[in-house]
């Protein structure tokens, strides 16, 4: 399939193999994707831009991240750093080029209130920067923690097409509240790591039909999600590419959508 590329990634994972894993990582990779072989890729592949997505396997090391950042322009990215980050230091990151902060709950055993204190200043520390929360979480677990952080003010950015629970689909609370995020105006969602949900390319394409009915182009991004940790040899990038048509047939739609994610991550506000 020749497919016109899109112009940003917005979700990928930049690591070597030799760096540290946080307590509880699910996997130790094997295999890395470095900041020269990703540009390599971009350029092969025809996408202009790349968002580096803070992984749950390293936690709050992102020191490689952040020397991808500063190496390479045309890369943004998002960090996992505790709420009581001293503002000094996230302004550092900001001038790195971190546009966002990932909170990597999926799998996570408990969750914080956050509408405690510390949260509420490190959610406010967070808009002020005119960075976005990047959420992963399980769609049955979603509503309240997305209602808690669109109340805070901040701009929300979901994961993996909301992380739609298999059996429920559309009409699960988690997918609903997703929607609704996004109707609402301040909210995002990611076309991302479709080979991980398990479900037949239709069921996809039925997701992200779903969600552009309810955010339209402008609220809805595609991410290619390399180097496609667990699923190594199985996924390649035009791969991701060719799915992404699949799931958005129009290529006005996917323009459109490449535009919005190259404002949202490269000329914010």
């Amino acid at each position: 399939m020749t497919t016109a590329p899109p112009l940003v990634d917005t979700h990928v994972h930049l690591f070597t193999t030799d760096l540290p894993v946080a307590a509880g990582a699910w996997t130790r990779p094997s295999t890395g994707l470095s900041a020269e072989r990703y540009v390599a890729m971009l350029d092969a592949h025809g996408v202009a831009y790349g968002v580096v997505a803070a992984a749950s396997l390293f936690g709050d090391h992102s020191d490689y991240t952040l020397e991808a950042l500063r190496r390479y322009p045309r890369l943004r990215g998002t960090v996992i750093v505790d709420p009581g980050t001293d503002p000094g230091r996230l302004a550092e990151l900001k001038a790195a080029g971190v546009v966002g902060v990932r909170l990597q709950w999926r799998r996570a055993a408990t969750l914080p209130d956050l509408t405690a204190p510390e949260y509420r200043r490190f959610l406010r520390r967070v808009a002020d920067l005119g960075w976005h929360v990047h959420l992963n979480i399980e769609g049955p677990r979603l509503p309240p923690v997305a209602d808690a952080l669109l109340a805070s003010g901040v701009r929300l950015v979901f994961d993996h097409f909301g992380g739609p629970d298999p059996e429920r689909g559309v009409d699960g609370p988690g997918f609903r509240a997703v929607r609704a995020a996004l109707a609402g105006g301040r909210a995002w969602v990611k076309l991302s790591a479709g080979y991980r949900l398990r479900v037949p390319p239709e069921t996809l394409a039925a997701y992200a039909g779903a969600l552009l009915d309810s955010g339209g182009p402008e609220r809805v991004f595609w991410g290619s999600d390399a180097p496609f940790v667990g699923a190594e040899g199985t996924v390649t990038f035009q791969d991701t590419i060719d799915a992404f048509a699949l799931w958005v047939p129009d290529p006005t739609t996917r323009h459109r959508m490449s535009l919005a994610a190259r404002a949202f991550y490269f000329d914010p506000a």
